[in-house]
């Protein structure tokens, strides 16, 4: 194997680092992850920078170890690398890049008056976990740290710095902390203005630069490579493709960044999103970030997806394991999540909700999950399994109606990845019943976002002269790719809108249970 024509992407996941190796066809060649976990210290959902380090680390090391039992090659170079991690959140620092407050993730819902102080004033939706309403919020509360702040950035920005020594960031990245001009492939400056007047704040000296897919972000310097691999085995020089957030690397992993293809990744949490050429209204519940290439996209975020199911799934277990019988925790799930598929299209009068964290979509700034059902509901495994599965994409079919119903966006394709669309068939035929859509599936998916970093990295090397992302995905990666197609009968659809409506109508109870169910 020829390491010149490799491509590395690196993703660190809200519970798993992954990096993969993939070949000059494209195809994942190896990999290695290493798993942690956030930690709530003193109020605030933080991963300590040692963490970083050491997950890192451990990551490359795992990846250099497959690569090696996979091909008789020392990882020792690449032809390019990408960084990814989760997007938003918080990371500040000084002058000479000494960090100010712990790291600030996405999940912190800290944020609520200046979130929506920034949303009135820009006109333009400020969600709580974008990187400048965590700086807004930080002045609005007299931080002492504020006076010293000289760079924000995100934890991929931070990592992509260490790894070259430049502060940049992809435009899909940079679209989850401050509004963007795609046409200008800038900050939009009308709003940076707004903002500057607002806090006091010279916003554009802080951030980082902005780059697009295919664009050279640097290279990786010695320093860089002896953090990336502290053994010296792994060669500096390799350049770097601009980093990205969870949101774009998975929309890459789909073949979903051409106008009117949208993806729906589902596992902790859950979020649609929709490449738009419309411009669109301000809406309090729908983030407009961009693709790696700067095109407009509509995003719908929930908190939370999957966590509830897999309570359920242990406790079942749990009951199993009671009477004596063994099962694979796999089995169990393909088990359960094919026993929806029996249960009636309307869940039979359960509605659930999977609130572990608030919603911001629900007005719920704290969540408790909770399941509940008419007197006459027929409490059947079937029911109460399909009841879980609708709860886990009932804001995202929520936000995908508002789009339709106030901004007409259309959809011609939606792929699905995550944890939620393991089992063959279930969820996939579920969230065309949410979406009314079409729902694909592709054999990578599960590779998921380090390999569309990968993919990122590999455009920036072997693009054509002016050939598009869109169009290099499609002839290059994607056309040859095995995916599986599935639609709804009118039956799921009718019983999913027949849910939704009850769940609405559930919303108040789930609020007074967050409000009275104390700790």
């Amino acid at each position: 194997m020829d390491l010149n024509r490799t491509a590395i992407g690196i993703e660190l996941g809200s519970t798993r680092i992954k990096a993969v190796l993939i070949d000059d066809k494209h195809l994942p060649v190896a990999s290695g992850s290493f798993e942690w976990e956030n930690q709530l210290v003193d109020g605030i959902w933080t991963y300590s920078m040692d963490m970083v380090t050491e997950g890192v680390q451990t990551c490359f090391k795992r990846l250099k170890q497959d690569t090696f039992e996979k091909t008789g090659v020392k990882l020792t170079k690449a032809g390019a690398i990408g960084i990814s991690a989760m997007m938003h959140g918080y990371l500040v620092f000084d002058e000479d890049w000494k960090l100010l407050v712990p790291f600030r993730t996405w999940r912190n819902t800290i944020t609520g008056e200046a979130s929506e102080k920034l949303s009135k004033a820009l006109n333009f939706n400020i969600p709580q976990r974008w990187s400048v309403a965590h700086l807004y919020q930080a002045k609005l509360n007299n931080e002492a740290h504020v006076k010293d702040v000289a760079h924000l950035t995100t934890l991929a920005g931070y990592l992509h710095y260490l790894l070259t020594g430049k502060n940049a960031v992809g435009i899909g990245e940079a679209s989850g902390m401050f509004p963007i001009d795609s046409a200008k492939v800038c900050f939009d400056e009308e709003r940076v203005k707004i903002f500057d007047e607002l806090s006091g704040f010279d916003i554009v000296r802080l951030l980082p630069e902005i780059l697009l897919a295919g664009q050279n972000a640097g290279t990786l310097t010695p320093e860089g490579a002896r953090f990336l691999d502290p053994t010296g085995e792994f060669e500096a020089g390799v350049p770097l493709a601009p980093c990205e957030g969870d949101a774009g690397t998975g929309m890459v992993a789909t073949n979903s960044v051409r106008v009117r293809t949208g993806n729906v990744s589902a596992g902790t949490s859950a979020f649609a999103m929709i490449v738009t050429d419309k411009k669109m209204a301000a809406h309090e519940n729908i983030d407009m970030v961009t693709t790696p290439a700067g095109l407009p996209v509509a995003m719908v975020h929930c908190n939370n997806c999957t966590s509830d199911i897999n309570a359920w799934v242990k406790l079942l277990d749990e009951f199993a394991s009671a009477l004596g019988v063994k099962a694979d925790i796999g089995d169990i799930y393909t088990l359960l999540f094919n026993k929806a598929l029996e249960g009636e299209k309307d869940a039979g009068g359960i509605v659930n909700f999977n609130c572990l964290s608030g919603e911001h979509m629900l007005g719920l700034t704290e969540g408790r999950p909770l399941i509940t059902r008419t007197a006459d509901a027929k409490l059947s495994l079937a029911n109460f399994m399909r009841a879980q599965l609708m709860s886990a994409l009932a804001v995202i079919k929520i936000g995908l109606d508002m789009l339709k119903e106030k901004e007409n966006i259309e959809i011609d394709s939606l792929t699905a990845h995550g944890g939620y669309f393991k089992t063959p068939g279930v969820g996939q035929r579920l969230l065309s019943a949410a979406a009314g859509s079409p729902v694909s599936v592709l054999e990578t998916a599960g590779e998921g976002g380090p390999y569309g970093m990968a993919l990122l990295a590999a455009y920036m090397l072997w693009k054509q002269e002016g050939e598009r992302l869109e169009d290099y995905l499609d002839s290059k990666v994607f056309a040859g790719a095995k995916k599986v197609t599935l639609s709804a009968d009118r039956e799921d659809v009718e019983g999913f809108e027949a849910y939704i409506a009850s769940y609405k109508r559930a919303v108040p109870v789930e609020a007074a249970a967050a409000e009275r169910v104390l700790r």
